[in-house]
């Protein structure tokens, strides 16, 4: 069966700089399946510069790859026709991280919602428009009367948040990329928002990219979890394994930062600090061997493959070289 979206040997380069060109690796050969099918909440977790937004721009059609095929239905969407490129923007969704970015302050939110309706042709009739509205708004949590007519700055970030989520409800996706969503608003507000999002993967089959620096959040959201490292695939699988068992040295180590509610607990006992040598990229083999309390020989020597740890769980870590290698096209399958 042809999956709903594909990422196919994609790296994403960005240079710098006039008379001394840099070049900072964003993406590096990776490839991913996500089928709409099978709708799931699936993680992106990594730090800062690990290409977890880049990837999800890419997705959304918003970067082209330097190399690599984006294939949306089995075919490439550099190659889309004008109907086929309709349905690709209307198909896959995005709840970014500022939700008072999106907004123009000299219009009332209803402004965000009819833009989608009248430009896709949602709805007949300026009454039809407003029920899909309320729908929407109502299937966020939000009360109809209470939302539409105020302006921007008249609602809290977590409000200003669910209406993002609701407008990308209206145009009925396979796909909602949420890239930070709840990074800016109240600890009491995330559990919400979270909550409408899965609420939208449970009752309406969409599919959630969730992108998050936050493991706590991934964890108790999302179905599986892929974690990022510079670019490449450090660890992926069911997130329950991933989080609770993790199997990649980078993985342990972001999990040891989380900070327990336990006074016992040394929180960041072990710390992650970039060598100069990763800083500058010139190491040949794995990404994470400079940062790795745990390399060896070979690890300087050629990037490790993804083993299979586990039925449900892959990682790329020489610890591991004892495991079968997980062929590229058979990633998908720990998501079963």
């Amino acid at each position: 069966m042809t999956p709903f979206l594909e990422l196919r040997n994609v790296s994403k380069v960005f240079g710098s700089g006039f008379l001394y060109k840099r070049h900072t690796v964003a993406l590096d050969n990776l490839s991913l399946i996500i089928d709409a099918d099978r709708p799931s909440v699936r993680a992106v977790a990594g730090e800062s510069g690990s290409g977890k937004t880049t990837l999800g721009m890419i997705l959304m059609g918003f970067l082209t790859p330097t190399s690599g095929q984006v294939l949306y239905r089995g075919k490439d969407t550099r190659r889309l026709n004008r109907d086929e490129q309709s349905g690709y923007r209307r198909e896959i969704q995005a709840v970014f991280q500022d939700p008072f970015s999106v907004y123009n302050p000299f219009y009332p939110i209803d402004h965000v919602l009819e833009v989608p309706i009248g430009k896709f042709r949602l709805a007949h009739s300026r009454g039809e428009a407003v029920r899909l509205m309320e729908q929407a708004l109502a299937d966020v949590g939000l009360q109809p009367d209470e939302t539409l007519g105020r302006y921007p700055h008249q609602l809290s970030g977590g409000q200003r948040q669910r209406v993002m989520v609701a407008r990308a409800l209206l145009m009925k996706p396979r796909l909602i990329i949420a890239d930070e969503p709840v990074s800016m608003v109240d600890a009491s507000l995330r559990a919400t928002i979270l909550e409408s999002l899965r609420k939208l993967n449970r009752e309406h089959g969409i599919s959630i990219l969730y992108i998050t620096h936050d493991l706590t959040t991934a964890y108790h959201v999302s179905n599986d979890i892929l974690v990022l490292y510079r670019g490449s695939i450090a660890e992926v699988g069911d997130v329950d394994h991933v989080i609770k068992r993790p199997r990649h040295p980078y993985t342990q180590l972001l999990v040891d930062s989380i900070p327990w509610p336990d006074l016992e607990h040394v929180w960041g006992k072990n710390r992650i600090e970039v060598s100069a040598a990763a800083k500058n990229g010139t190491q040949g083999g794995c990404k994470f061997v400079d940062r790795c309390p745990h390399a060896m020989a070979i690890c300087t020597e050629q990037p490790p493959p993804l083993y299979q740890v586990d039925a449900t769980r892959a990682s790329a870590c020489y610890l591991h070289q004892d495991a079968p290698v997980l062929p590229g096209d058979a990633l998908n399958r720990l998501f079963a």
